[in-house]
């Protein structure tokens, strides 16, 4: 199994223009929507006095076809309105768009119908009639843009089809009384008054758009600002909750050695002839307390971005050997075997941080074994090389595989083991994602566990048979 050993960002990402977009249309589609309502009262109470009005004055059967016809299309928008609470009120995004556009048609038929009044009445109907007519399709109009003006693609689809559906009834019945010149005049200058209001509704309509865009878009800043904040806090308090742990781990794990270290002394000062049984103790004692010390200041110059890496020739057998002095006493004090492996080969690395990472793994590795042996082994997989520490030790169970990269980590059934200060492997995890390794780690309880780390294909170097000289010229 692999583990992904790179600690866990917080870090709100600001939302693409795509998204903002998109989120924002759909709440001006929703302002929309809200807004149909009112204006399908509005329609169901003037339709009903426009017919009182013309009835009598106006062709019967052109002003039954009109009320029919807006009546038919003031149920099926009233039907659209239910469908739209039921499927799409409750959702953000393009389902909204996708329904505005599906039927849009209505908007448009709404609109051509509306200057029906005035195609039934302009100079057919007593001027009264005629002026009442006009008066409420431009009440109508006004209410339009307040209503539609929050979408615009539906405001000036409906405007548009408005303004032209009254133009063409003004101009029908222009055209047809070109033989009176008063009637001609006042065509045209009601065309011309037309046009005026249908560009000022326009100009109107689009400012109130870019109110109620800039709102949301408002809105939608200061929720991702929120989000941003909530994750910020977050991120605090975990931070502040692993500072509260690391230091009564540390303190708890410094208290103990300089707490034995001060009893050896007292022992010392009171029975100087057990010097020679009383000064190893002391010195693990030091030992100890130095590679607290030592673990400390290595994780506070990695957090801190501080841990300057040196990259160099590195040979792998050489390095090896070093190891194996260092950890071989640790291993014959516990009857175990160190063993290493690996060809002659050369990569380009820091020595230092290298030697650190399968230096933790290996002492990790000797910590938690009491029988059998441990391996340090080099090999080459799929383009990278791959070093691996195997061993036989009381391996990790499943649900800790994770958590031991963390900082004063121990697992439970393992610390009375060794004296363990849990920063081992957590220097390991940081110092491999500082150097661009990528570590994994299979283990099954009571069996023991391999430690991996894959180095790119570009670190490999092919072997040098003069070794010092490949230091000095490194140097």
């Amino acid at each position: 199994m692999l583990v992904d050993t790179q600690p866990a960002t917080y870090q709100h990402v600001p939302a693409s223009p795509e998204v903002r977009d998109q989120w924002v249309n759909s709440r001006l589609i929703g302002v929309l929507m809200d807004h149909v309502g009112p204006s399908l009262m509005a329609t169901a109470l003037s339709v009903p006095l426009l017919v009182y009005l013309m009835a009598g004055q106006v062709p019967t059967w052109a002003l039954a076809v009109w009320a029919v016809l807006m009546a038919a299309m003031l149920v099926y928008r009233y039907r659209l309105m239910g469908v739209y609470r039921v499927r799409y009120d409750s959702q953000d995004g393009p389902q909204r768009e996708t329904f505005v556009e599906r039927y849009r048609w209505t908007w448009t038929v709404s609109a051509l119908l509306w200057g029906g009044p005035v195609l039934l009445s302009y100079q057919e109907a007593p001027l009264v009639t005629q002026f009442i007519c006009g008066l409420v399709v431009l009440g109508h109009a006004l209410l339009t843009l307040i209503s539609f003006s929050a979408y615009l693609p539906v405001f000036r689809l409906y405007a548009c089809m408005l303004v032209l559906s009254v133009a063409a009834g003004l101009a029908w019945h222009t055209v047809q009384l070109l033989h009176k010149p008063d009637a001609l005049q006042t065509g045209l200058v009601l065309l011309a008054l037309l046009l005026v209001f249908w560009g000022l509704m326009v100009i109107a309509g689009r400012r109130l758009h870019e109110v109620h865009r800039s709102s949301f878009e408002l809105q939608f800043s200061n929720q991702e600002l929120i989000d941003s904040l909530t994750l910020q806090t977050r991120a605090s308090l975990r931070a502040v909750a692993t500072k509260n742990r690391f230091l009564a781990s540390a303190a708890h794990d410094l208290r103990q050695p300089v707490h034995a270290l001060s009893l050896y002394a007292d022992w010392l000062a009171t029975e100087p002839e057990m010097a020679r049984d009383i000064a190893p103790r002391i010195l693990q004692s030091t030992r100890a307390i130095n590679e607290l010390f030592d673990s400390l200041f290595d994780l506070t110059r990695i957090d801190a971005g501080n841990y300057k890496v040196r990259l160099q020739h590195v040979d792998v057998r050489k390095l090896f050997a070093d190891l194996s002095l260092q950890f071989e006493p640790v291993a014959q004090g516990k009857s175990l075997r160190l063993r290493t492996y690996a060809q002659p080969c050369t990569i380009w690395s820091d020595p230092v941080v290298l030697r650190r990472i399968l230096g933790n793994l290996l002492s990790n590795a000797l910590r938690h074994t009491h029988k059998g042996g441990v391996l340090l082994g080099l090999r080459r997989r799929e383009g990278m090389l791959v070093f691996e520490v195997w061993d036989s030790g009381v391996g990790i169970a499943r649900e800790h595989q994770q958590a031991i990269f963390q900082e004063f980590f121990r697992v439970s059934q393992h610390q009375g083991t060794e004296d363990s200060l849990g920063l081992g492997l957590t220097i390991v995890s940081k110092l491999s994602s500082l150097m661009g390794y990528r570590l994994a780690l299979n283990s099954v309880a009571n069996r023991g566990s391999v430690f991996r780390v894959m180095l790119p294909a570009f670190t490999q170097q092919p072997p040098k048979e003069d070794a010092p000289a490949q230091a000095a010229g490194a140097t």
